[in-house]
């Protein structure tokens, strides 16, 4: 069997990661990403550690709040928590944009919104996926910029809510 230089790439990064890593920091990176849940198993089948590893790490993150834990039968599932995620984006949009620009913002993701609304005669992205045929290529990817607007506004105005509330509290 011939390895393709793919192969040696991949090998050679994932040798890389590890000795770079250490087997924590290889963990929280792949709950990090994980946005729905995995066994602990699997995640340590991805950082390159033993399960057990995975879920005494994993077990830690949950403790800390970055993780969440769900039941799924007999196993575990991890995944990282998205009230952090949340928060973090929130900050991060306070931090790296000034409120003129978070307003500007939010008007042209409602402008956007009303666009996909009238294009398509319907008021959700929902909605327009029970209107559409498997193969309308460019309403699904409407569909999908219309979702990712939808998140990004509503994280706007919860970054201008937060704001605002915050001047309040030290006016």
């Amino acid at each position: 069997m011939t390895t393709s230089r793919w192969d040696d790439v991949n090998e050679h990064v994932k040798a890389e990661w590890k000795a770079e890593t250490s087997p924590f920091e290889r963990v929280y990176a792949i709950v990090e990403g994980t946005h729905d849940g995995q066994s602990a198993a699997r995640i340590a089948e991805r950082a390159l550690v033993s399960e057990p590893t995975a879920r005494r790490h994993c077990k830690t993150l949950v403790t800390t709040g970055f993780a969440e834990a769900d039941a799924d039968g007999r196993t575990t599932l991890y995944k990282r928590n998205s009230d952090r995620v949340l928060d973090a984006r929130i900050r991060e949009l306070r931090e790296e944009t000034t409120r003129d620009d978070i307003l500007d913002g939010i008007e042209r993701m409602k402008r956007d919104i009303r666009r996909y609304q009238d294009r398509y005669d319907v008021v959700t992205p929902e909605a327009l996926a029970r209107k559409l045929d498997a193969d309308e290529t460019e309403g699904w990817d409407d569909i999908s910029a219309w979702k990712t607007t939808r998140t990004n506004l509503a994280v706007a105005q919860a970054a201008l809510a937060y704001d605002e509330a915050s001047h309040q509290l030290t006016a």
